[in-house]
């Protein structure tokens, strides 16, 4: 379904966390603690929020993907949801054709920059906008102070990486927006604590975790079938950025096809590094091996083709990539950086020491070598990330975390 973005009434067709301080879909920081406290003042019916989200562009990448599940599934009785974006462009832009542009101009500080920004702040008072949230960070410094300037009752800004692949400038500028905000919402505890490191209150912090469609836990037929005897071994990722270091999965891939010659290595994504990748996987010996599959929008299918889902990132908040692999009931090898460890245990998967690429090598062949080992661990990922990542449970923790901030926003402006 294709949703109606100016405002009206949004159609469109969610998971979160239990480990390190996560109960149930939100952490336990101050802010969620007040949710959980003043989520239940009344038990009239409430009335319906005037909700603006905004994101920069409508890309594959994993900010985009929550994006799109939370527009669709935040709709009326509750909300009456907006959307603005940066930029149309991207493949999910299908599902929202009419979405308002609000151009930045090629600059965050520039003539045009500016004058989008008051375009903004006209559009939220026209349609009254109560809640503002912004997704990712140019929507962070573009949204925030108009929504601030249009006297938006509550102001939402969200940190989902953890910021190493920001400049030192632009993270400040980021921080510097955040101190605008009732609340930053964070998809991990690693995101927050970096921003916590800051100077940030951790009051205004909620910790939600990403959202999970049904669709990722239906088991669908196998892309590519199994092979008698053959294994394989896959990474999900965009081949535009090197810290996603397909690089370091195909040097993996070759310590693994040296001991395991029958195995097959996919990876899936595309973007301009690619054919430099499928040279250097020609160099490692992995011509006949690696199978570059390109950009899929089967992933139940193609995730089903695996026996091992592997992340070899260097940089994740938390990673959209594991929690559909671990809905597959695949177990996983990843790296232990960001909130990884919040997603992976010995009982759900395996967590190596950064680059260390031989301990994840052999992490790998052990899951390929013991069929009962991968079925417990991917039964136990699954277990998790249904019980703790449904959209279901992360929409309901995104709307109590909008209805709270408003009643006590409500509150205070009364009290004055």
């Amino acid at each position: 379904m294709h949703a109606n973005t100016g405002c009206a009434e949004t159609q469109i067709s969610t998971s979160v966390l239990k480990g390190r301080g996560f109960s149930g879909a939100v952490g336990a920081t101050k802010l969620t603690a007040a949710l959980a406290a003043e989520g239940r003042t009344s038990g009239l019916p409430d009335p319906t929020i005037s909700l603006f989200l905004m994101i920069n562009t409508f890309e594959t990448g994993g900010s985009e993907r929550q994006f799109t599940a939370l527009a669709q599934n935040l709709t009326p009785p509750q909300f009456q949801t907006c959307l603005g974006c940066v930029s149309c462009r991207g493949p999910l832009a299908h599902n929202f054709p009419d979405t308002p542009q609000f151009p930045l101009g090629g600059s965050l500080f520039g003539w045009r920059s500016l004058r989008t920004r008051l375009n903004l702040i006209r559009h939220l008072r026209q349609h009254h906008v109560q809640v503002a949230h912004a997704f990712d960070f140019y929507t962070n410094l573009t949204l925030i102070p108009a929504a601030r300037f249009a006297r938006v009752p509550v102001v939402i800004g969200s940190h989902r990486q953890l910021g190493d692949l920001m400049t030192s400038a632009q993270f400040r500028a980021q921080a510097a927006a955040f101190r605008w905000c009732d609340a930053v919402v964070c998809n991990s505890h690693a995101a927050a604590d970096r921003l916590i490191a800051t100077g940030l209150s951790p009051s205004k912090i909620a910790v939600i975790g990403n959202a999970l469609r049904v669709e990722a836990f239906i088991t669908a037929p196998a892309t590519l079938p199994k092979r008698p005897g053959g294994l394989r071994v896959g990474m999900v990722a965009r081949m535009n950025h090197r810290y996603k270091n397909h690089s370091g999965f195909l040097r993996i891939a070759a310590q693994i096809h040296r001991r395991m010659p029958n195995t097959e290595f996919l990876l899936v994504g595309d973007g301009p590094l690619r054919q430099e990748l499928e040279r250097e996987a020609a160099s490692l010996g992995l011509s006949a091996s690696a199978i570059f599959l390109g950009d899929r929008q089967d992933m139940p299918a193609v995730l089903a083709s695996l026996d091992v889902a592997v992340s070899t990132s260097d940089s994740e908040s938390l990673s959209n990539v594991i929690l559909e692999a671990m809905a597959a009931a695949l177990p996983v090898v990843a790296y232990d950086i960001g909130g990884n460890s919040e997603l992976l245990s010995p009982e759900r998967g395996a967590l190596i020491p950064a680059r260390n690429e031989i301990s994840f090598a052999d992490a790998v062949q052990k899951l390929l070598a013991d069929s009962a080992l991968r079925q417990q661990v991917g039964s136990n990922a699954r277990e998790f990330a249904q019980e703790n990542f449904s959209l279901d449970r992360v929409r309901q923790r995104y709307a109590e975390l909008y209805k709270t901030l408003l009643q006590k926003k409500r509150r205070r402006n009364s009290a004055e």
